[in-house]
């Protein structure tokens, strides 16, 4: 009978998004690997597009009025790689959020913790025939993927809403690994080896090869490879393999112009040029080689050793490396750098950017410190290979124990090198022009860990009108601090920007004839922060907050923290000798309404005595109590009361 009633109410209902309230539960996704906490009484409606949730108060989500959005995507292909940070990604969001209508940025921040990266952001804006709307948010990117979190709150709704939903996106955590990465980095470079063939086999006769790709595996490179035949679309002497386990390679002819990086999948044998693009190589040159180093940039030398190029994946960057052969400057040089001597151009690096080089020869290495360009005092001369030229390349790698072997492409063969006891040992036949491989570099490719904090506290934003919330132009800000005394004066457009300290306590005035000046105090954070600044217009009418100026409950009493409020009354005051104002005196709801109302004007009394005490006219100075008639904040509970326990003055004469 049960399961009757139950099919019958679903065939009514028709299948609807799955919703659950649960009150103040986790609510987590393994696979995103993530987890937050939600409130009690909210609920929770997962979207049809994966990733997509919403969590919200009230009856129906349409009618919210507070909600909070979690949107997991992929990072465009073009940006998944880069730093978003340093890209320019928290002033793009900041350039988005100014276009919205009457917009005052509360907060910008951003922060790297090296596994992921995120921009926190709050703001109130005009929405549409709905009064002022409240955002905060968080935009975290992790794995090439953007986890997207933000939270509304209407304008109507009480604190408490706000709140919720401040710790609801507070809570949210990356866990686990997370998605698969999408990242080149991260990628993880797998045990297979390459080499570009030199010769092939056609109609019984050996000729130039140059194009064919043959692949290895540590597990046992004595095996035959499997080929890869003339996947390249021209004759090439330089292999890298990236950390996303794909061959890249450029032409070896001796165009002497900017040639393009060609890029090959061995795992579906498809291939396309890169839009990098490397210099011209140079009169009489080939690019020769090519390696990757601990952060998978792929680097290309030419024959004379006397060009080396980087290509950052990530960055999409191409630079020169150098454009002399260090080795030039060791001792040891006349001994291979002869007329007629061979080349010591092919290359591979290690795990500690060490360029290390074969002298084509005997199979002798070499080695630089990439960083500085510095070669190593002495060659590093290896036993037991053939007596005789022909070593093309070098490529460093781990062996199926675990072990950093290194490859030589030889005479005819391949050799495997242990580097300790410098001694060689053939794996197999074969001539190669070049070697490819990173397993070696894997691990120190995918360890992040999260930079130092910035030794540099920068604060941006706009002076705004506090009614309009237009920008204020000349509005000019005092600030003062450890080993500050400045003074900054806004565009055109409002804007301001200054430098400090992290972690120290800076006092800002903000003053602007016609407006209130604002004196008020910051810590400012490590890194860039945006926030902006409103002055309250001293136009007749206007009712101007003096948010410090609150009492105890119950009582006529000033707490200690209204001082500074009252002193920027008092300055306003005497600055201004015409200037007439009427306080305006409130409560919040606790006790008799009329109790209320005669409290209300004793604290406007003791306000006054304040600023009579201190020298202004009593005439200049009217008075009204309201009570708990107009609340600023809701009275359900003792911490938003308090902000209902205030004064306020309206201006009324002489500006």
């Amino acid at each position: 009978m049960y399961l009757k009633v139950l099919l019958t109410l679903v065939l009514a209902l028709g299948w609807l998004p799955l919703s659950a309230q649960v009150g103040g539960q986790q609510f987590s996704d393994a696979r995103a690997g993530y987890q937050l906490l939600y409130p009690p009484g909210w609920w929770v409606q997962e979207e049809a597009a994966w990733g997509h949730i919403t969590f919200y108060t009230g009856e129906t989500r349409r009618h919210a009025p507070a909600w909070v959005q979690l949107a997991i995507s992929a990072v465009p292909a073009s940006r998944k790689d880069l730093d978003l940070l340093k890209t320019g990604e928290p002033d793009s969001l900041w350039a988005t959020l100014r276009r919205l209508p009457q917009v005052r940025i509360l907060s910008l921040d951003q922060a790297d913790a090296g596994f992921y990266q995120e921009v926190r952001y709050e703001y109130t804006y005009k929405a549409a025939a709905a009064g002022r709307t409240h955002v905060l948010g968080r935009r975290l990117w992790r794995n090439g993927y953007e986890y997207r979190l933000e939270c509304q709150v209407a304008s109507a709704a009480d604190a408490r809403r706000l709140a919720e939903g401040r710790q609801l996106v507070n809570s949210f955590a990356l866990t686990g690994k997370g998605l698969p990465s999408r990242r080149y980095t991260d990628q993880g470079c797998d045990d297979k080896m390459y080499g570009i063939a030199a010769l092939r086999v056609q109609d019984d006769l050996w000729e130039d090869d140059c194009r064919t790709i043959h692949e290895f595996s540590v597990e046992d490179p004595t095996q035959p490879p499997v080929v890869h035949s003339r996947v390249l679309p021209f004759q090439s002497y330089a292999l890298a393999k990236g950390f996303d386990n794909c061959l890249y390679s450029v032409t070896k002819a001796p165009t002497d112009a900017p040639e393009y990086v060609y890029r090959y999948d061995p795992a579906t044998r498809q291939g396309r040029y890169t839009p990098w693009r490397l210099p011209a190589q140079g009169g009489d040159n080939v690019w020769i080689s090519a390696a990757t180093d601990a952060r998978g940039d792929l680097y290309f030398i030419t024959s004379d050793a006397g060009k080396l190029v980087k290509v950052s994946p990530t960055a999409n960057t191409v630079t020169t490396v150098w454009n002399a052969d260090p080795v030039r400057q060791a001792r040891y040089y006349p001994t291979i750098g002869f007329a007629g001597a061979g080349t010591h151009a092919n290359f591979c690096l290690d795990e500690n950017n060490t360029l290390y080089q074969v002298y084509s020869t005997n199979g002798t290495l070499l080695a630089v410190d990439l960083p500085t360009s510095r070669p190593w005092a002495d060659l590093l001369p290896v036993d037991g290979l053939p007596n005789k030229g022909g070593y093309s390349d070098v490529v460093l790698q781990l062996d199926a124990e675990g072990n950093r072997v290194f490859y030589l492409a030889g005479p005819k063969a391949l050799y495997l090198v242990d580097f300790e006891k410098r001694k060689a040992t053939k794996v197999r036949r074969g001539v190669y022009t070049d070697l490819a491989g990173c397993n070696v570099l894997r691990e120190a490719g995918r360890i992040r860990a999260a930079p130092a904090p910035p030794a540099t506290a920068g604060w941006r934003g706009r002076v705004l009108d506090a009614t309009t919330f237009r920008p204020l132009p000349q509005a000019r800000l005092h600030l003062t601090g450890p080993a500050t005394d400045t003074t900054l004066t806004a565009s055109m457009q409002g804007f301001f920007a200054g430098v400090g300290r992290p972690g120290q306590r800076y006092r800002a005035r903000v003053q602007l004839p016609g407006y209130l000046a604002l004196d008020t105090t910051y810590t400012l954070a490590p890194g860039p922060h945006v926030r902006d600044v409103l002055l309250q217009p001293l136009a007749l009418g206007s009712v101007l907050r003096l948010d410090k100026v609150q009492f105890e409950q119950g009582k006529a009493v000033l707490l200690p923290s209204s001082g500074p409020d009252l002193d920027r009354l008092l300055a306003l005051l005497t600055a201004t000798p015409t200037l007439t104002i009427e306080l305006r005196g409130h409560t919040d709801n606790v006790g008799d309404p009329q109790k209320n109302v005669l409290l209300s004007e004793q604290r406007v009394e003791v306000v006054k005595a304040y600023l009579v005490s201190h020298g202004v006219a009593a005439a200049r100075i009217t008075g009204i109590g309201l009570g708990g008639a107009e609340p600023r904040a809701a009275n359900d509970q003792e911490t938003t009361r308090r902000l209902n326990r205030r004064v306020e003055f309206r201006v009324t004469g002489g500006k």
